[in-house]
């Protein structure tokens, strides 16, 4: 029991770092039909300045803050001056985003170097709880519960204000949208914005779980992402949390028990998903 539920929470742990990253995807791609193949360089742009930021101030909440702070100016840079030309052509955002991934990856080996940097938890957060004779990870119940509540206040967001009911709008209709009088760009920019925090929130929230950050990890979780969008249903964003959760736990208890399958689970998850439900969990059909 003890093994079981340790490899249950830190696949929940797993899959709300994916979820932030997803998130973020899925809004951008559910309202401003982008393909954004630099998200991930986003994620790890969180992880390398939040890092950096609580080694130079000492505390971890203003390295949060920092890392999400770096997503908003990058998001925004990224929308204005690499998105905004290519809106509506599939073919180019995924070529000038795939550029700008590497780019963004390179720009991390210089400013920080190419080695590896080691990233901890706070005095806080690190140990665990023993209850019943099971361990409890204090940094996995964190990001989990970080997740959850970010989940909470997206929902709350698109479900009770008016500029969810905007996003919701946009979503199903952006000409309707700008009809009425309403900046869709302007809301373009404010969810790319949003998407890019989220990401790097995931990113400086994933150094003490892994507990080293390397300029490449930002492809690598970009691809999980991709993949928690397309299981979750384009545009979903309960979707997004439910596949992100199926991503995490698969990938913890193969690793654990089938680990020879242990990367090829989330595809093999995808693929059954697929056969069965090719819009997503909770995509519409076409």
């Amino acid at each position: 029991m003890d093994v079981f539920l340790n490899l249950t929470l830190n696949g929940l742990a797993t899959g709300m770092l994916i979820f932030l990253l997803a998130a973020g995807l899925t809004l951008i791609f559910g309202l401003m039909d982008v393909l954004n193949f630099a998200h991930g360089g986003l994620f790890a742009w969180g992880a390398y300045s939040g890092t950096w930021i609580y080694a130079t101030t000492g505390n971890f909440f203003i390295g949060i803050i920092g890392a999400v702070a770096t997503g908003l100016i990058l998001g925004l840079l990224t929308e204005r001056f690499i998105i905004k030309p290519v809106y509506g052509n599939h073919v180019q955002q995924i070529l000038i985003t795939l550029g700008l991934m590497i780019v963004l990856s390179e720009l991390l080996k210089v400013f920080w170097g190419p080695n590896q940097i080691s990233a901890t938890a706070p005095d806080f957060l690190k140990g665990s709880w023993e209850i019943g004779g099971i361990i409890i990870i204090k940094y996995r119940v964190f990001i989990i519960t970080v997740g959850l509540l970010v989940f909470l206040a997206v929902q709350y967001v698109l479900k009770n204000t008016k500029i969810g009911l905007v996003v919701r709008a946009g979503v199903m209709n952006k000409e309707m949208v700008q009809a009425l009088g309403i900046n869709i760009k302007r809301v373009f920019m404010l969810v790319f914005m949003i998407g890019a925090g989220m990401a790097a929130l995931g990113g400086v929230l994933l150094g003490p779980y892994s507990g080293v950050i390397h300029a490449e990890m930002g492809m690598e979780f970009a691809i999980l992402a991709f993949i928690v969008v397309v299981i979750g249903g384009m545009g979903s964003f309960p979707g997004s949390i439910l596949a992100a959760i199926l991503v995490g736990l698969s990938g913890s208890f193969m690793a654990y028990y089938v680990p020879d399958l242990a990367l090829a689970a989330n595809m093999i998850l995808m693929a059954v998903v697929l056969i069965f439900r090719p819009q997503g969990l909770f995509g519409l059909k076409g």
